[in-house]
């Protein structure tokens, strides 16, 4: 596979693709598809806070946008869709987006002896700009409620039942990410 990428444009937190042929895609979730409806948004308001965000739709983009507030103790919305049959072996995971310039969290979800386990890799976007970021699988780290999990299972891209998006910061206002695809890659 050949593609350029620049790994300090994402402040480390990610590379930011220039020229990619990535056909080595193994699973895609193309945004321009139907997507509606397979989306499902958890707030802070689960743990009483006054966060709120949703997912919308356009022509060939979803907006994951909301409102993060501090109010009793919240500050957090988050995305997650079900996902099935992802192959065994991705290493990466490219996401194209275009963001307002904060931090978001990509977070991959496994169920193991019965628990949502959540593995969680931040990316900066840069305001106004698409750009194709690529997340090695193996970087993401396992969180339980917010707590690291130092003794959780390697990641293994067969094992991921869920994708989703949580924007969660330490200031109220308003954020925006326009998502247009994410995929997996084998090597």
């Amino acid at each position: 596979m050949f593609f350029s990428v620049y790994a300090n444009s994402n402040n480390g937190n990610g590379y930011v693709i220039a020229n990619d042929s990535l056909n080595k895609k193994a699973y895609m979730i193309d945004f321009s598809k139907q997507e509606k409806g397979l989306w499902q948004v958890t707030d802070d308001n689960v743990m009483g806070g006054f966060s709120n965000g949703n997912m919308t739709f356009e022509k060939d983009h979803g907006i994951f946008n909301g409102n993060i507030s501090l109010d009793n103790n919240g500050g957090f919305s988050s995305v997650f869709r079900a996902v099935e049959n992802l192959p065994k072996g991705a290493e990466n995971l490219v996401v194209d987006v275009k963001g307002d310039g904060q931090t978001y969290q990509l977070r991959l979800v496994i169920y193991a002896n019965g628990y949502r386990l959540a593995y969680k890799h931040d990316f900066k976007t840069t305001a106004n700009k698409r750009e194709k970021i690529m997340l090695p699988i193996a970087d993401f780290k396992a969180t339980f409620r917010g707590r690291m999990i130092k003794s959780a299972p390697i990641l293994n891209s067969a094992a991921i039942r869920e994708v989703g998006f949580l924007m969660t910061k330490k200031v109220a206002g308003q954020f925006s990410l326009s998502v247009f695809e994410l995929s997996f890659l084998k090597e």
